[in-house]
This record gives structure tokens, C-alpha cells and sequence, in this order.
């Protein structure tokens, strides 16, 4: 039997235009598209559009949640309470489930976004607020996590179903932590580049940190960032490797059941 791994994107970033054009070819390439449910960026008609071309595709969905921050795509550090993060994410999980029913879906996964990731990667108590968000509402939900993080911590603690993530598309520093986005080379423009990096990841559980050094990065799914201008091309190549390479690119709920 091939090995099994989900490509997933996060997508639904924007009000309409090219991005909508972008989610709908992405879907082509992609297993599980993560969506965003209106508070860092998108709005009801995306997420309904979305969805609709998602579940037509047979690419399963799921929240991704983030900081009420349009201004700065959700990738602003907000202080809150454990209390408010938790009633945050609830918040967005329910719209977005709301939306699939319109849609006669449903949502299978969460991951939160941007500055809401990588705070919780850090800190227990996001990290277990955002896990009791999701348990509360449907604790059959995956929760995709950084490998090693609180939030893997805070899942597994829960019950809850976990997936760990890796990015091609993003450059790691020796600690196996995302460089900061204003760092030059930061983000990775190159698809055959990303491609190297996403088989490496599936084949070898590694990546290679900017600085060259080789880190252990076990992971069972892959994100390509949809807002990317080049996010098309960079998971045609992704995918065209995996494939290439005998793996089996999946939904999450297949791979996880």
C-alpha cells in the first residue's frame, strides 16, 4: 500500500476577484482546504463559494480561525484571555459550519491562523483554549498542530484527532520555528524548490532550517499558503512529486480514520 499524506491551503483569504480564482484552481491540486471564517479575512458569499467548489471537488474543509485583525491579515500578535480565545474560535467554527450546511457539507478540521497559530504553538494556555473550543463543539474535529507544540500538547490531552503540519513554502529556523515573514527568504517563491522540501518532509521527516542545519519534522500534512501569488503552481508541484514519488495524497478524514 503507498504511504498516505493530505496537501492542504488555506484559502478564502479575500472579498472576491483573483484570489476567488486562485482558491478555485488550488482545489484542483489540494485535499483539504482550510477556510477562513470572516474575522482576519473573508466574508459569508467567499466562504459559501468556497465550500460549494470544495465539496463539488471532494476536498474536505475545515475552520482556520484567526485575530479579528483584517487590517493586518490576522498575523498581528493580540493579547487576550484564555477565556476570549476560546469563545473566539468557537465563534468562527460555528459560522463556518453554519456555511457548509448551506451548503450540504461539513467541516472536518480546524487550524488557526496566522499570529493565532504561532502564539498557540508557544503558549499552554491558547494552545488549550482553542482545543477546548473544538472539543466542545465537535470533538470528532481534527485539529492540525506544529509538531511538538502546545497545541499538539493541548489536543492530545483532549482526545482530540491531531494533525501535524509542515510548510514548504516557508523557511524554519535551528529550532524548527517559522522564520518571521519580514525576514528575507522567509517565504519561498520557487515551486521546485517547495516541491524538494515537501518530499523531504513526506520521505524523511526532516527539514532543512535556513541556516542549513537538518531538523526532525514529522508531519501528516502538507500547507501550501493560498494568499501566495504563485500558491497554483507551488501545489501543482507539490503534488506532481508526491505523486511522482508513489505517495498517496488524501483528505484528512481519510487519512486519519
Amino acid at each position: 500500500m503507498a504511504p498516505a499524506i493530505n496537501l492542504n491551503a488555506d484559502m478564502g483569504e479575500s472579498t472576491g476577484g483573483a484570489d476567488i480564482a486562485r482558491d478555485l484552481a488550488l482545489l484542483d491540486h489540494v485535499t483539504s482546504a482550510s477556510i477562513a471564517c470572516g474575522f482576519h479575512a473573508g466574508d459569508p458569499e467567499v466562504m459559501h463559494r468556497v465550500v460549494a467548489a470544495a465539496a463539488a471537488r471532494g476536498v474536505s474543509i475545515g475552520a482556520h480561525p484567526g485575530f479579528h485583525d483584517r487590517e493586518g491579515f490576522g498575523r498581528r500578535e493580540i493579547r487576550m484571555s484564555p477565556a476570549g480565545i476560546e469563545h473566539m474560535v468557537a465563534y468562527q467554527i460555528g459560522a463556518l459550519d453554519g456555511i457548509a450546511r448551506l451548503a450540504a457539507s461539513t467541516i472536518t478540521h480546524v487550524k488557526p491562523h496566522g499570529a493565532l497559530y504561532n502564539m498557540a504553538a508557544a503558549d499552554s494556555g491558547y494552545a488549550m483554549a482553542i482545543a477546548r473550543a473544538i472539543h466542545a463543539l465537535d470533538r470528532a474535529l481534527i485539529f492540525i498542530v506544529p509538531p511538538g507544540s502546545a497545541m499538539e500538547r493541548a489536543g492530545r490531552d483532549l482526545g482530540l484527532a491531531i494533525a501535524r503540519e509542515g510548510f514548504p513554502d516557508r523557511a524554519y529556523d535551528d529550532n524548527g520555528h517559522l522564520v518571521p515573514r519580514g525576514v528575507p527568504g522567509a517565504v519561498i517563491k520557487n515551486p521546485a524548490a517547495i516541491a524538494e522540501r515537501a518530499l523531504r518532509m513526506a520521505c524523511d521527516g526532516e527539514i532543512v532550517a535556513a541556516s542549513g542545519k537538518r531538523l526532525k519534522l514529522a508531519v501528516d500534512t502538507l500547507c501550501i499558503h493560498g494568499d501566495e501569488p504563485c500558491a497554483v503552481d507551488n501545489a501543482r508541484a507539490v503534488r506532481a512529486a508526491l505523486d511522482a514519488s508513489a505517495w498517496s495524497t488524501v483528505s484528512l478524514p481519510t487519512l486519519l480514520r
